[in-house]
């Protein structure tokens, strides 16, 4: 063979020895990474064992609002829905002639004012009533419109004066805690709101604790008070009666005009018993405990 042919024949067999020559052991990144999974279009078709997990449908569910309870027994997992909350509602009953509140948990609903009423003519618990709190409502009183912030509904005009107010006065006060309900429009007459009644309230209001409630240490006691200098004290009476705490705060607002307390106390651990919350007005003339209110509790065990 010429040497041109040798050359030509050459530059084949060159290549071929090359390319033979890269079956050896690569060089780290000579054709760099490996793709970690095939192509769609060249993935081999799935087997029996090869579906994809059930939980990756959950994508697709509705996400519940966030909670940190545990969903409820009824709530199924397809639909990603939960019951609604329950609703606490303030209750003005009366004691010795003037307005005192509570409060009760019920199912959500949206006819707020009718349970609020419904609950309000059913009166106190067994609790409150020990307490001195009734009602004057009858069974039977219902919203029948609401407009404009105003509530309308006719109120049984039965008693005397002072009873017949304290009778608006507890409906008022009742409805004006929801939002919707700026005033009440009682039987026709124009329309009042908790300022037309405010004279109806103690010196000191207690809205929390309320009766018969199960409370541990520490616990905060708030409600409104118009004292002197504005300061509201508080002791907690265990079942003998003898004091296991005590503590004072100030009020929002001094002599004169009322304002909004919180007070905290602690009290050593103590075993289950029934007690009492007392807040009350130290006399400035002498010193005693004036303008009380007693709140009958249960006391829980720790402290």
């Amino acid at each position: 063979m010429t040497g041109r042919g040798a050359v030509g024949l050459g530059v084949p067999v060159l290549v071929a020895a090359l390319l033979l020559g890269g079956c050896g052991t690569p060089r780290s990144g000579d054709l760099g990474p490996a793709p970690t999974a095939p192509p769609p279009s060249a993935a081999p078709a799935a087997g029996p064992t090869e579906r994809p997990e059930p939980t990756s449908t959950r994508a697709a569910e509705p996400t519940p609002p966030p909670t940190n309870r545990p969903p409820s027994p009824s709530t199924g997992a397809s639909t990603g829905t939960r019951r609604p909350d329950p609703v606490t509602i303030e209750l003005w009953y009366v004691r010795a002639g003037l307005l005192v509140p509570t409060r009760r948990t019920r199912p959500a609903t949206v006819a707020t004012s009718r349970l609020a009423l419904t609950e309000l003519a059913a009166g106190p618990s067994p609790a409150e009533a020990a307490s001195g709190m009734t009602t004057l409502l009858a069974a039977g009183v219902e919203v029948t419109r609401i407009a404009d912030g105003v509530a309308t509904l006719r109120v049984p005009s039965v008693g005397d004066t002072a009873t017949r107010r304290l009778r608006e006065a507890q409906v008022v006060w009742t409805l004006t805690q929801f939002p919707s309900v700026r005033q009440v429009r009682l039987d026709g007459a124009a329309p009042v709101d908790r300022t037309d009644y405010a004279d109806l309230l103690p010196p000191i209001v207690v809205t929390g604790p309320t009766p018969g409630e199960r409370v541990s240490a520490p616990l905060v006691v708030t409600g409104t008070a118009t004292v002197f200098e504005a300061t509201v004290s508080v002791r907690v009476l265990d079942a003998a009666g003898r004091e296991v705490a005590t503590g004072f705060g100030t009020a929002s607002c001094g002599s004169g005009c009322r304002g909004g307390y919180r007070v905290v106390v602690g009290w050593r651990a103590v075993g289950e018993q029934k007690g009492t919350v007392e807040v009350y007005e130290v006399s400035a003339e002498n010193g005693a405990r004036i303008n009380t209110m007693a709140v009958p509790v249960v006391l829980a065990p720790g402290g």
